[in-house]
């Protein structure tokens, strides 16, 4: 079973009388907006889009809530920022300008981009912000259970994490009215309505307080939850069903068991199904918003279509991490298994249904495709082609495809051209570049006798053949590697040397075929 299909069977059981009567999950995920957002953000973005979109098909009514985090303080400062954005350390995000001086504030600036991000592959959640919620009051109940119950949150902390909390520590974040922040405020008692509180220099490592102190009120805004209890506190106000997160949440004692005890003893409410995920690791390292490592999320959406950036981000269950690497060969491999699942899908192979519902989750499920299997060139193919000169594209995909392309086949084709070309300019690694130059590329010295066997060979079947096609190619080296008791790597060795100067490169038959067939002739020669 494919595992969204596992997933929401679960949900199902777990909810099945609140399904029954009709009512509506919540299925939630957010994103503070402290920088640009990586790639590795954005899956669980889609892991819970996804889970909404398989409980909505199976008749459950769900709706999937994202929310943009802009009252956390800027606690660290993101790469390429100007340097006078450092007066704003400790600020919410939300009260910060935009960068560009555009957008209506920092939070906004960064979430905007993610927004488009999400809804670009077809997850379509109903966004909302953090601060709206408290500054409309809806937190307000919360924090007056926090605030009351602090001795309660101090012992979870101590019983579950192993953290023990002074007696004058209060679960609240009050924003400094002086200088406007969040993250250098302590709280030192409630009396029903306000709490006293300092803004203190030294409170935390990347801001500064100011000094002040007073009595202040708790709600309407003015002041936020400590991010565990406020977890906690999100699931109870939203009324969350349904609720992920990535891994390092998990560790025994960890931010989920510390929220789950305050949502379910303090806030008395049921803490949301678990959806617990791997990260997508670029290069085998985890990545940083503010920080700016690995890939935005914004580039690699416009590297990839639609259907193969869901392909990357839900393909896997969630427990196993995505290795993805933009300059390797996860690009061409991605294409390659979208490919094969498509193929697989109009198959209808019954065995084989969780490649056919892999297929599937590539799409809204309101936007399956509803044609035949097209012909789709390799995208390793493409990118080998676009870099020869003089060559007739179409002619040699029809020449691969044996037959005329379909309308539907040239528009694909050329779909898939742009983002090789793409690929090729921005992102590509070295041994994916071809050069075919019009002189020989390494010294001939450096073909061994053995070599130019080889060569000899693959010149008469050029001077014996008017027309030279990929397929022709592969069985006559086939039939070379058997008549010379050769390796296939020395047979294919040579060619890439006469052609490209390296010792590797695409399909041997496809490379020739798709050179000219004099000029092919004349480097033989030329070697010989």
């Amino acid at each position: 079973m494919f595992w969204a299909d596992d997933i929401t069977e679960q949900i199902q059981n777990r909810f099945a009388d609140r399904i029954k009567n009709g009512e509506e999950l919540v299925v939630r995920d957010e994103k503070t907006a402290s920088g640009r957002v990586h790639i590795g953000s954005l899956r669980a973005a889609a892991i819970h889009g996804l889970v909404a979109q398989v409980l909505n098909e199976k008749g459950v009514k769900a709706k999937f809530l994202f929310e943009i985090n802009d009252t956390d303080p800027m606690d660290g400062f993101p790469v390429g920022l100007d340097e006078s954005f450092r007066k704003y350390m400790g600020q919410p995000l939300y009260t910060i300008p935009s960068p560009d001086g555009k957008a209506k504030n920092f939070a906004e600036f960064y979430a905007g981009e993610y927004k488009k991000v999400i809804e670009s592959i077809d997850f379509k959640p109903e966004f909302y912000r953090l601060s709206d919620l408290y500054q409309a009051g809806k937190f307000n109940d919360v924090i007056r259970l926090a605030l009351e119950h602090a001795d309660q949150i101090r012992e979870i902390y101590k019983r579950v994490a192993k953290s023990e909390k002074p007696d004058t520590w209060f679960p609240l974040n009050v924003v400094c009215p002086k200088c406007g922040k969040v993250g250098t405020t302590h709280v030192s008692d409630f009396d029903g309505e306000t709490v006293a509180f300092e803004c203190l220099p030294d409170q935390v490592s990347w801001a500064e307080g100011c000094g002040e102190k007073g009595r202040i009120s708790p709600f309407d805004g003015q002041a936020t939850l400590p991010w565990k209890v406020e977890w906690a506190a999100k699931w109870a106000v939203v009324g969350v069903d349904i609720e992920g997160a990535g891994k390092d949440h998990y560790t025994k004692g960890g931010s989920r068991d510390v929220s789950r005890a305050i949502c379910e003893e303090v806030f008395k409410h049921s803490s949301p199904f678990d959806i617990p995920h791997e990260f997508v690791l670029v290069g085998g390292k985890k990545m940083s918003s503010s920080k700016g490592s690995g890939a935005s999320a914004k580039e690699i959406s416009d590297l990839l279509p639609q259907e193969i950036t869901r392909l990357l981000l839900v393909g896997k269950p969630p427990k196993r991490a995505i290795d993805f690497d933009p300059t390797g060969d996860t690009i061409p491999n991605l294409f390659d298994e979208f490919d094969r699942l498509e193929k697989i899908y109009f198959e209808g192979d019954e065995s084989k249904a969780d490649f056919a519902r892999q297929y599937q989750i590539c799409f809204d499920f309101n936007d399956l495709p509803d044609q035949k299997p097209i012909f789709r060139p390799r995208f390793r193919d493409l990118a080998f082609l676009v870099q020869v000169p003089h060559v007739d594209i179409a002619e040699k995909l029809e020449e691969m495809k044996e037959a005329p392309l379909t309308s539907d086949e040239k528009d694909a084709s050329q779909r898939r051209i742009e983002y090789v070309q793409k690929w090729l300019n921005e992102q590509a690694p070295e041994k994916f570049i071809f050069k075919i130059s019009d002189e020989l590329p390494i010294d001939k010295s450096e073909f061994t006798e053995e070599n130019k066997k080889v060569l000899e060979k693959i010149l008469e079947f050029f001077e014996s053949h008017q027309e030279v096609y990929g397929h022709d190619l592969h069985g006559f080296f086939h039939e070379l590697k058997e008549e010379l008791a050769l390796a296939p790597r020395d047979v294919f060795v040579p060619i890439y040397k006469a052609f490209l100067g390296r010792e590797s490169g695409p399909k041997a038959g496809f490379l020739l075929s798709a050179l000219d067939r004099d000029f092919v002739i004349s480097r033989l020669k030329e070697i010989l």
